[in-house]
């Protein structure tokens, strides 16, 4: 396979197709159904038709936290955090933006009446995230200690829903609701497993009545998702870490989906990089016969064209940012040359692009077939 450059995935996409807002009704978005050489436009509660009996859906369980808080500075400057991750003791990990970063020992003054002090960055003095400790308002606490909060219900009582970049409201009551699944268990997210936000409960009991199996793992989806891929080598670019978990329940229920011949159906790209990390964990390092180990840790895994998957047949997924990750990770699965064509459709068609967006359903191409 020749090189592939950033350009072999870019597409022209009118920006009145990025969806502002979700749809009246999640299963009523539309899915292009691209496994086929013709392109179908759908909508997405038909999808319990286009599966069979013993199919296995996988979905990612993980819950998105209002991870965006606000605050001033003692100078009185705004800062804004956007935490990617909860320590233990009320501690957080955060992106920061402000004027002027504060310096290690500052007290950020948090909207809702609780303190951010800032303890250093992170990984390191060099990191461009920053390590905080929350703290409750006194009036709050057991004692006079200034103890760390329980940094989850801080967030979920001041924070913000932290809606993506292209996505230009205010967040308000019905994003609380909507940028959130109906199944989401696992706190821990800053941005929602997309492909998932299209299930409801008619939906879900409308698959159990057709003989489609459910499963889960969990992904927590860091603000790295949204980066852009830096230089025209998109072998140089280097993926974001993201904490994940998967039951052992999960992989007995995909081997035995594949042994009886069933096909097992990936819920977004967050579900398959979680696969495809443990596929790889598992071969180096391979559980004993009869046995699967619930298996957890951190990933940095970027699927790209060449990449042989091992644990997916379908996938569902929203439509991508142009020269994103998400979008080579598509490529690889479905093919460069189907996934153009699909999107050409797509934007043809005024399907609605993004987080809030549409959604495909697609199949995995033939490891000896040509990605385009």
């Amino acid at each position: 396979m020749p090189p592939l450059s950033i350009a072999d995935f870019d597409y022209a996409l009118p920006v009145e197709l990025i969806a502002q807002h979700p749809s009246p009704e999640r299963s009523a978005s539309r899915l292009l159904d691209a496994r086929a050489p013709a392109l179908v436009d759908r909508v997405f509660r038909d999808l319990p038709s286009l599966l069979q009996p013993g199919d296995l859906l996988v979905f990612n369980d993980t819950q998105v936290i209002k991870a965006r808080l606000f605050g001033t500075k003692a100078s009185g400057g705004a800062v804004e955090l956007l935490v990617e991750r909860v320590l233990d003791a009320g501690e957080v990990i955060a992106h920061m933006r402000a004027s002027k970063k504060p310096a290690a020992g500052a007290v950020l003054q948090m909207q809702g009446g609780y303190h951010a002090t800032l303890l250093g960055r992170w990984p390191d003095e060099a990191g461009a995230l920053f390590r905080l400790r929350l703290t409750a308002p006194k009036s709050s606490q057991s004692d006079s200690s200034q103890a760390g909060a329980d940094a989850y219900a801080l967030m979920e009582a001041h924070g913000h829903v932290p809606l993506p970049p292209y996505i230009h409201h205010a967040d308000d009551a019905d994003d609380a609701r909507r940028y959130q699944t109906v199944f989401a268990r696992a706190p821990g997210s800053v941005a929602a497993p997309t492909a998932a936000l299209h299930f409801d409960e008619a939906l879900l009991a409308a698959l159990d009545a057709r003989g489609v199996q459910r499963a889960h793992i969990t992904l927590h989806v860091g603000a790295g998702t949204f980066a852009p891929v830096k230089g025209d080598d998109i072998a140089a670019h280097h993926m974001h870490s993201e904490r994940y978990a998967v039951p052992g329940a999960t992989l007995e229920a995909i081997g035995r989906t594949r042994a009886a011949g069933g096909r097992v159906l990936a819920v977004g790209t967050t579900t398959v990089r979680t696969l495809e990390t443990v596929a790889r964990r598992l071969r180096d390092a391979p559980a004993a016969p009869g046995t699967w180990p619930s298996v957890q840790g951190e990933t940095d895994i970027f699927i790209t064209p060449g990449h042989r998957f091992h644990m997916v047949d379908l996938l569902i997924t929203n439509f991508h940012l142009p020269r994103s990750t998400l979008l080579m990770l598509v490529s690889a699965f479905a093919g460069t040359e189907r996934i153009h064509a699909a999107y050409a459709h797509a934007v043809a068609q005024g399907y609605r692009f993004f987080s809030y967006g549409d959604a495909m359903l697609l199949q995995l191409q033939p490891p000896d077939a040509s990605n385009g």
